[in-house]
C-alpha cells in the first residue's frame, strides 16, 4: 500500500523484521536484509526513501521492532527489460533453489523493480498467512546464471545466511575463458581490492588487497578457449572474475575484466547497447560465467545438502562454437 502523500503508482518495498532482529539500527537491518548494500549505501537510501506507514520519513538511527515492516518507497520509473522466468531446483517448506537465468537482477536497484528475482519471487510464490515470499540469502551478478539459495523469513534465512557469511557454503561455477590455459588445475591467489582506477564498481589485484584465493580444474580445451571449474575458496567481489582475468585468461563476454576491460563498457553505454561489433569484440553478449553447485546444510534437519544446474544452453552453444 503506497503511503498517503506518495503518488499511487510509486514503487513499494517492505521488509519484515524477524525477532532476532528487534532493536537493530535502520542502516544496519537495510543492509542486512540487501547484502550487497554497503552502510553508507543504506543511509543514504534510508534519508531519500524509508517511511513510516503514515509517510512520515524515517532517520537511519532509529530502531527497529520485531513485526513492523520497513517500507522503501520511491516515485515510480521505466525499466529495462528481463527475463521474467527462473527455474525451481528445489522447494521446501525452508528453502527454495532458483535456477537464475543470465540477464535477470537478483535484487532492486537504481534501474531495476519489477523486474528482479526479488519482485519475481513474491510474484510467484506470493504471501500467505502461513508462508511469506522466500528471501535471497547472497549474491549473483545479473550477467551470470545459475544457483540462488532462498529461505523462509525468519530462523531458516538467517541460519542459511550465517553459514553464507561464515564460509561454510561450498560453491562451485562453470566458465568459458579466452585462451588455452596450460595447466589442467591450479590455485590462484592474488589479493584484491576496490579500483584506484576506471569505474567505482570495479575490483583489482593488489599485494596490500584482502586475501583471496581461487581453485581451478580444467574440464576442456579448444582453439582460443578454455572450459573451466571453478571453486573459490574466499568471497571478494568480482573475485572470479578478476583471478581469471590477472593470469591472462579472461571470461568471455566480461565486459569488465575482458581484454578491453572497462573501454568497451563505456561503449555500450554511448551506443545504447550491444551492436553486431560489440558482440564480436566481446565473443558473447553476457559473461560466460555460471554457478553450478552449492553444497551446505539444511537449516532445520541441518543434513548436508547439495543442489546443481547444468550449464545452460546459451554457454553450452557457445562452447560448441569453438
Amino acid at each position: 500500500m503506497v503511503p498517503p502523500g506518495y503518488d499511487p503508482d510509486s514503487v513499494v518495498l517492505t521488509f519484515a523484521v524477524p525477532n532476532e532482529l528487534d532493536g537493530q539500527r535502520l542502516d544496519r537491518f537495510l543492509s542486512w536484509r540487501i547484502p550487497r548494500l554497503t552502510r553508507s549505501r543504506a543511509t543514504e537510501i534510508i534519508r531519500a526513501c524509508c517511511v513510516h506507514p503514515d509517510g512520515v520519513r524515517r532517520a537511519p538511527t532509529e530502531r527497529t521492532w520485531a513485526g513492523e515492516t520497513v517500507m522503501l518507497v520511491r516515485e515510480k520509473f521505466v525499466e529495462p527489460d528481463a527475463p521474467r522466468e527462473f527455474g525451481v531446483l528445489y522447494q521446501d517448506d525452508a528453502i527454495v533453489v532458483v535456477d537464475k537465468p543470465a540477464g535477470l537482477p537478483v535484487h532492486p536497484s537504481a534501474t531495476y523493480h519489477h523486474n528482479t528475482l526479488t519482485s519475481l519471487l513474491t510474484r510467484r510464490f506470493g504471501h500467505t498467512d502461513e508462508r511469506a515470499a522466500p528471501q535471497i540469502a547472497h549474491r549473483l551478478d545479473k550477467e551470470t546464471s545459475g544457483i540462488v539459495v532462498c529461505a523462509q523469513p525468519g530462523p531458516d534465512e538467517a541460519r542459511i545466511k550465517r553459514q553464507f557469511e561464515m564460509r561454510e557454503v561450498h560453491k562451485e561455477y562453470l566458465a568459458i575463458v579466452r585462451g588455452v590455459m596450460p595447466d589442467d588445475e591450479g590455485v590462484i591467489e592474488l589479493p584484491m581490492r576496490r579500483s584506484t582506477t576506471g569505474l567505482h564498481n570495479m575490483m583489482e589485484t593488489c599485494e596490500t588487497g584482502l586475501p583471496a584465493r581461487t581453485r581451478f580444474v580444467v574440464l576442456g580445451r579448444k582453439a582460443g578457449a578454455t572450459l573451466v571449474h571453478l571453486f573459490p575458496e574466499s568471497g571478494r567481489q568480482h573475485q572470479l572474475r578478476v583471478h581469471l582475468s590477472a593470469i591472462g585468461h579472461p571470461i568471455v563476454g566480461d565486459k569488465l575484466y575482458g581484454p578491453e576491460r572497462e573501454a568497451v563498457f563505456l561503449e555500450i553505454i554511448e551506443r545504447g547497447g550491444l551492436d553486431d561489433d560489440l558482440r564480436a569484440r566481446l565473443g558473447h553478449p553476457r559473461h560466460a560465467l555460471h554457478a553450478h553447485k552449492v553444497q551446505l546444510r539444511h537449516p532445520r534437519t541441518d543434513a548436508p545438502f547439495e543442489a546443481v544446474s547444468p550449464l545452460p544452453p546459451d554457454l553450452a552453444a557457445l562452447w560448441e562454437s569453438y
